[in-house]
């Protein structure tokens, strides 16, 4: 038979028709048997086998054959070979479904407290903790460098290396400790404020304003003495690494340290001249460090 006639559809005359219409008839005819039988007994059957490999190591073997020929990335890779991902991902994106859903999600209350338990987790705030310290202290170490280059240019006098802190770096370190000694004062004044509205105002007013110097002063003397006698440090010269010692090079003693505080008031009301021996002292001593026989250093190895 050539590839024409078997390609070619046989063609059945009226005779031949009328001779295949009983069975046609027959298959009509046993149709709905068929179907229902299937449904009785079939499907219920395969129903049983298919659970049956379910309830054992079917699904196992079918992943792990999945993972083992692997197919999820076969099929990530076709995807994104024909652009299909891509462009499901641009579907879904555009979906006004999706803007609703994820709304939904972020106004759930299952994410925020979700959120809120992970901003409150230890792992969280020593993160944060590390990263303000990590940022503060570089901060730091630069007003550090900014200052002791400052100090060589405005102190030509002394060498380079000279140990002993130059006049920039105080003078940084003194206003980081009157902010300090400002924002105490406040707290101790709103205190004094409070109990003074419960037991009356004081009166005259030059009383008032006597009290509040005072009150300043010695506010001021007792956080430089407190700071210099424990640490050799206030925290202004703590920041800016320099430390205060007396002639043997320890911490000042109580005496030297309020004698050294009266002499920094002194050295400030005249417009900080007390501090100009800074510049041509050999051991860049102000006022106040003659007085006590003090010394203010660089202190980079003390942390």
């Amino acid at each position: 038979m050539s590839d024409g006639d078997r390609g070619r559809r046989p063609r059945l005359g009226a005779a031949g028709r009328l001779a295949f219409f009983p069975a046609r008839v027959a298959a009509r005819a046993s149709r709905g048997p068929l179907e229902a039988a299937a449904d009785e007994h079939l499907v219920p059957e395969l129903s049983r086998l298919i659970d049956r490999a379910f309830a054992q190591s079917l699904p196992e073997d079918l992943v792990h054959s999945l993972i083992e020929h692997r197919v999820p990335e076969r099929m990530a890779a076709e995807l994104a070979r024909t652009g299909a991902l891509e462009r499901l991902l641009d579907e879904a994106l555009q979906s006004p479904r999706t803007n609703e859903l994820v709304d939904r999600v972020v106004q759930s209350d299952e994410m925020r407290r979700a959120i809120r338990q992970l901003a409150e987790s230890r792992e969280v705030r020593e993160a944060v903790a590390n990263q303000t310290a990590g940022l503060v202290e570089e901060l730091a170490a630069e007003v550090r460098r900014w200052a002791r280059r400052l100090d060589t240019r405005v102190d030509r006098h002394h060498a380079i290396s000279s140990p002993f802190a130059g006049l920039a770096t105080r003078a940084i370190a003194l206003i980081v400790d009157a902010l300090l000694i400002v924002a105490l004062f406040t707290l101790l004044s709103g205190v004094v404020a409070l109990i003074s509205s419960l037991v009356g105002t004081l009166r005259p007013a030059w009383l008032v304003g006597a009290l509040l110097g005072a009150g300043w002063a010695l506010v001021g003397g007792v956080y430089l003495v407190f700071f210099w006698t424990a640490t050799g440090r206030t925290p202004g010269m703590h920041l800016l690494r320099v430390r205060v010692r007396d002639g043997s090079g320890a911490r000042p003693s109580v005496g030297r340290s309020t004698l050294r505080a009266f002499a920094t008031w002194i050295s400030i009301v005249p417009f900080f001249a007390g501090y100009l021996p800074v510049l041509f002292d050999r051991r860049r001593r102000g006022l106040p460090d003659l007085v006590a026989r003090t010394e203010v250093v660089y202190a980079d190895g003390d942390g």
